[in-house]
């Protein structure tokens, strides 16, 4: 291959493998919800226990995101990558050698590690294999691996597994694909080869400090705390709603909770694509208000999962479709020069923090102390707060800025002397 031309065929396999790789990621996180009911039978586990299991793993992915992005810069992607998939994949299989809630959480905080390690790194890399041209289209194809293979996809597997297996061969058995990719991604990830760069100075660095003057990045930050408590909430604990106040079989159940990740795995190209017709601003506030109006409607169905499975696709539609256009553009477009990488990791942990790592817990506790019935209040209360704090952004869509700027343009053309 010549110097000057790009390698098509290594961005094809890089972007597959990346995108699976973080579909794995999504599996195994959110393989254990539909897994809970039985779960907690054989531990003896309440519901408060579950929200636990889900926030521990948000609490420890959020911290190593945060840090591992930039460790991956100097050490390079396949050493981050390639240990991280290894990591997560073996702590899911090990999940199921748990003997109580001690072991479980312990297993689930290490596994946010691993997975909050590959999760920036593998932005970084598939960035990295991208022509410039197909960038933006290869990080949301990859992002959406999440929602498709963790919530849509996850509980129609572990459910069907469960009528041939117990609940921790379900873990055992998943775990082998990861091992698979991480063997394809170790002969295939390159590491990028770049021009050796000049040594920055401190100021021209910059800090974390710089990125939060930017209005949008602590708004952007409150409002994506709103939307993945709705995510989260939602992931954790719809399956005990479904089968302990519904009453639905486990596989019924399955098929309903796959509508979170098949409406996400849509919502996440579509509302930001909306964006840039209608201006951030608005479609955040669209898309938190079409999530309140879902969610309330979903808490008055009955049991019908036809009905259900359509109020939660449309719901989780615009909730994961708000995810990606607040870590997105509205983060990138905040950030300071030369600072888009640490924008969008200052949103994206304080949202896997809060919204990822306490919301779960304080659902848990929520459904120990007022009932499973009332779970659905939490994230409907969190998405109305979003539609206030949306109402602070400053739009930066470009289309909409050039249009607000063309009458400015044409008035001052019209006023000048002939």
């Amino acid at each position: 291959m010549k110097s000057n031309e790009w390698d098509v065929r290594y961005e094809w396999k890089a972007v597959t493998l990346l995108a699976l790789g973080f579909g794995l990621v999504g599996l195994d996180r959110w393989l254990i919800a539909p897994l809970f009911p039985s779960i907690m039978k054989d531990l003896h586990l309440t519901a408060q226990d579950v929200g636990n299991c889900i926030g521990i793993l948000g609490l420890s992915w959020g911290i190593f995101a945060a840090l591992m992005g930039g460790i991956s810069d100097k050490v390079g992607r396949r050493k981050v990558l390639i240990p991280a998939i290894l990591a997560f994949s073996l702590l899911s299989g090990f999940s199921g050698l748990a003997g109580g809630l001690a072991s479980l959480l312990a297993m689930r905080a290490l596994m946010g590690v691993a997975e909050g390690s590959f999760c920036p790194t593998s932005f970084a890399a598939t960035a990295d294999a991208s022509h410039p041209k197909r960038r933006g289209f290869n990080l949301g194809l990859q992002q959406s691996g999440f929602a498709l293979f963790g919530l849509a996809l996850s509980p129609i597997i572990a459910t069907q597994l469960l009528n041939v297996v117990t609940w921790r061969w379900v873990f055992a058995l998943v775990s082998v694909p990861g091992l698979i990719l991480g063997l394809l991604m170790f002969r295939v990830i390159r590491e990028p080869q770049t021009a050796p760069k000049r040594v920055a100075t401190q100021s021209e660095r910059g800090n974390w400090r710089d990125v939060l003057k930017s209005r949008n990045i602590p708004v952007a930050m409150a409002a994506l705390f709103c939307a993945m408590t709705g995510v989260f909430v939602l992931g954790a604990m719809l399956p005990l709603y479904l089968t302990e106040y519904l009453s639905l079989d486990t596989q019924r159940m399955g098929v309903v909770v796959s509508a979170i990740g098949f409406g996400g795995f849509i919502g996440q190209f579509g509302l930001p694509g909306l964006s840039d017709l209608v201006g951030r601003r608005l479609a955040s506030i669209v898309g938190f208000t079409g999530t309140a109006v879902m969610l309330y409607l979903f808490r008055g169905l009955g049991a019908h999962p036809v009905e259900l499975f359509a109020v939660l696709f449309v719901a989780s539609f615009f909730t994961l479709g708000l995810v990606s256009l607040l870590s997105g553009p509205i983060a990138t477009e905040a950030a300071p020069a030369g600072m888009v990488s640490t924008s969008i990791g200052i949103v994206v942990g304080a949202g896997e923090i809060f919204g990822g790592g306490v919301a779960p817990a304080l659902a848990g506790f929520v459904a120990t102390r007022f009932g499973i019935q009332n779970i659905l209040w939490l994230p409907i209360f969190a998405v109305l707060l979003g539609i206030g704090v949306s109402v602070l952004l400053e739009e930066t869509a470009p289309a909409k800025q050039r249009r607000r700027n063309l009458p400015a343009a044409e008035f001052s053309a019209a006023e000048q002397p002939e």
